[in-house]
């Protein structure tokens, strides 16, 4: 499980980067994997209304968000939005990187391609403003709103506090401590309880990305899903991406990754093998499955098509086999 922090602040050290900090440590405590995202240290440009990604659901500009930040969007289990109050919304960085994320929306709303994950990612505002008026967090919630439904996240709750302008103002106050170890506990409880299942092949570019994905549109509430192989591609499959797409799924901004590296998130219950040889993991206790599977890759549409429906039956099988939380 991955949880995702946003870090709007321009400020290293300020009130909402303890927010976010302590949020995060928290997660980890709970059994998660986190990652900052400094965004105003990241090369993020501002959307030149290029109209590119509403056609083919691309943006073109090349930058940080090409490389790296919408693949982490789509990995993360739980996205954390922080940002201080400017001007009742979120920071210029933070507004740039949301801006370009209407390539996501395009690929979910114009091309009506689903991200599995979509199901089950969740969203949460953490904000921290000086004054005390009423209406002081309602720009950020409603643009955190859109936001995460562009990103496929369910927008699960917030913290925001009034009255927080010195430098420990946020650190020093009454509640946030309790405040952010219940919000963790609500936002991770079901989510840290799913079983692992990790899916590995030889290039995690065809087969056990198009398992991982299948897994977690139909069981990603109860499969806390991984994929790696054991000598990854540098990309997925264009073919694979291809014959996903007839069934709805949308395997954009997905990376191929070592298995070392899938089993970073922690030991899986589960392992299922489609022909990464002498190379397929062994972790004790993990239950080992082996699914007799061709490598489409090289191969034409068709085949490539065979091979995703039969994984779709056995994924389904295996499925039935996860309790239901």
């Amino acid at each position: 499980m991955l949880v995702l922090g946003l870090q709007g602040s321009p400020r290293k050290k300020g009130n909402t980067q303890f927010l976010l900090s302590t949020l995060l440590d928290e997660a980890e405590r709970l059994g998660a994997r986190t990652q900052k995202i400094e965004v105003a240290s990241r090369n993020i440009l501002p959307c030149k209304e290029l109209v590119v990604c509403e056609k083919k659901g691309f943006c073109p500009i090349d930058d940080d968000m090409k490389h790296g930040i919408y693949a982490l969007l789509r990995e993360a289990d739980v996205i954390l939005l922080a940002s201080p109050v400017f001007f009742y919304n979120v920071t210029a960085q933070l507004k740039a990187l949301i801006d370009r994320c209407q390539t996501l929306w395009a690929r979910k709303y114009r091309l009506k391609l689903a991200d599995p994950a979509q199901k089950y990612r969740r969203g949460f505002l953490l904000a921290a403003g000086a004054t005390r008026g009423r209406n002081l967090f309602e720009g950020l919630k409603l643009t955190a709103q859109y936001f995460f439904d562009a990103v496929g996240a369910e927008f699960a709750g917030s913290l925001t506090y009034h009255g927080i302008e010195g430098p420990k103002d946020m650190q020093n106050h009454a509640t946030v401590r309790d405040d952010i170890k219940q919000a963790a506990r609500e936002l991770l409880e079901s989510l840290a309880n799913r079983r692992k299942v990790l899916f590995v092949c030889r290039e995690n570019a065809c087969r056990s990305q198009m398992a991982g994905a299948f897994a977690q549109h139909y069981a990603g509430d109860r499969m806390d899903v991984a994929t790696g192989g054991s000598q990854p591609a540098g990309t997925v499959n264009s073919i694979m991406v291809e014959v996903m797409q007839e069934k709805g799924i949308d395997m954009a901004f997905r990376v191929p990754q070592t298995i070392e590296a899938a089993l970073g998130n922690g030991p899986p219950a589960t392992i299922v093998t489609m022909g990464c040889g002498e190379a397929c993991p062994h972790v004790p206790g993990a239950r080992m499955l082996d699914w007799d599977l061709p490598d489409p890759s090289g191969q034409d549409l068709e085949a490539m098509r065979k091979v995703r429906d039969q994984i779709e039956d056995n994924v389904r099988k295996l499925v039935q086999e996860i309790p239901k939380a």
